[in-house]
Formats: C-alpha cells, sequence, structure tokens
C-alpha cells in the first residue's frame, strides 16, 4: 500500500506512540489522518483531524466507523497497562480493564472498519502489540495476557480478511520512550522508530514488525521458551521480590 494519498485513522493519537504515528503518517503525504481519542482535545499534532473515541464504547465505535467511512488504513494503537500480577492483584480490576482495552476494544474496531477497507480497496490494519505477545512476566502478567489475546486476534483476523484483500500488520516491541514505559530504567526505543519501520512495513506488504533487539530475540526463542526465557524471568522476579513472600 502507499501512504502518499491514504486516509488514515490513529487511535490513541494524544501522545506517545499514537502521535508519532499520526506525524508519521503526515510526513508520508496521508491526504488525511484522523486522530482519535477519548479526549478529542487532546490531539493536537498538525495536519490530524480529532476524533473523539473510547474503544471501549462499542456504539462509539460504530458511530466513528460511520463518521469515517473514506479510511483505507487503520492503526490500532489504543491500549492500556496496569503493571498487574495475576495472583496478587487485589482484585480483576486491572485485568478486566487491560482485556476491556487491548483485546475486546482492539476486536471492535476490526470488526467496525474491516468494512470500511473492503468498500475503500481492501486497505491495511496495523495492530500495536508488544513483547509480552510472546511471553509473561509478573511485574506486568495481565497486560501480557492481553497483548497475547491481541496477537492471537491480529493472525485470526488477517486470515478472515484475506479475502477482502487487507492487509493485517502486527507491531511488537520492548520498552518504547514513552509515558508507559517512565519509570523503567532500561534500554528503549524511540516512538518514531517504531512508526517508521510500521510504516514501511505497510508499503512493503509485511505482516509483522519486530521493532527492536529484544523483541527480535524474544520471538526467535519462542522454540525454546521454557529454555532460554522463563529461566531468566524467573530469576529477575525472584530477585525483585526476594523477602516479601
Amino acid at each position: 500500500m502507499n501512504i502518499d494519498g491514504s486516509v488514515a485513522l490513529v487511535t490513541g493519537a494524544n501522545r506517545g506512540l499514537g502521535r508519532a504515528y499520526a506525524r508519521e503518517l503526515v510526513k508520508r503525504g496521508a491526504a488525511k489522518v484522523y486522530g482519535a481519542a477519548r479526549d478529542q482535545a487532546a490531539v493536537t499534532e498538525p495536519g490530524v483531524t480529532p476524533i473523539a473515541l473510547d474503544i471501549t464504547d462499542a456504539e462509539r465505535v460504530a458511530e466513528v466507523a460511520g463518521q469515517c467511512a473514506d479510511v483505507s488504513l487503520l492503526v490500532n494503537n489504543a491500549g492500556v497497562m496496569k503493571a498487574s500480577t495475576f495472583i496478587n492483584a487485589p482484585n480483576l480490576d486491572a485485568a478486566r480493564l487491560e482485556m476491556e482495552t487491548n483485546y475486546f476494544g482492539t476486536l471492535s474496531m476490526c470488526r467496525a472498519f474491516a468494512p470500511v477497507l473492503a468498500t475503500n480497496g481492501g486497505g491495511v490494519m496495523v495492530n500495536m502489540l508488544s513483547v509480552t505477545s510472546f511471553f509473561n512476566n509478573p511485574l506486568d502478567a495481565s497486560y501480557g495476557a492481553s497483548k497475547s489475546a491481541e496477537w492471537s486476534l491480529t493472525n485470526g483476523i488477517r486470515l478472515e480478511l484475506a479475502r477482502q484483500g487487507t492487509l493485517v500488520v502486527g507491531v511488537h516491541a520492548g520498552f518504547i520512550d514513552t509515558d508507559m514505559a517512565a519509570g523503567i530504567d532500561a534500554p528503549k526505543i524511540s516512538p518514531e522508530s517504531v512508526a517508521r519501520q510500521a510504516f514501511d512495513a505497510v508499503e512493503a506488504g509485511q505482516v509483522e514488525v519486530l521493532a527492536d533487539e529484544r523483541s527480535r530475540t524474544i520471538k526467535a526463542s519462542l522454540p525454546r521458551d521454557h529454555e532460554l526465557i522463563y529461566p531468566q524471568v524467573q530469576e529477575f522476579w525472584d530477585a525483585l521480590t526476594q523477602g516479601t513472600r
């Protein structure tokens, strides 16, 4: 797909990675870029048309799909991370919010915009996933579960939408230098780099982006995950929680 002249919609476009996605689309010559966020006024990127949207509100998702019927490129970027464990979390609120947003919200967007993309020649969906789609870490356990579900969703809708000519791109990254990872002392990739790689993949017709070395290493380790991934996670978790159990 040639992004120049396309019409795109980016969810979570008010900050961080979503803003970088929107900016890169404008830079690449998109004819129109809708920037969606719960607070429409928070979408301030030049050249971007603000749209009020909470992706967990199915009725509003349907309304936006009707209002933005010219979209040929959908970027499902909106998400939430609550840094919640499975067992020691005080309740299921964080897990439910993450699943409602990252999985069900993305699913609602895919369902609503699939016929829009079909009408406009097939188009492209880009789903922003995570390195934690591939494995689980107790630091953000329920987030990882929601991203794993979203990865499965991405692979599934790619099969379902192939006949209508829709390219479905899954983008995986480790820590990105945004507010979500602000408190983490670890190597981070810039949101601008993620956006560039994602849209390079769109224009090349590629289905997957492993945006940083961590994502590439983890994905390559999946056949030996219980040997190469989880012992390191266990060691880190034990060191972190020593004396608290």
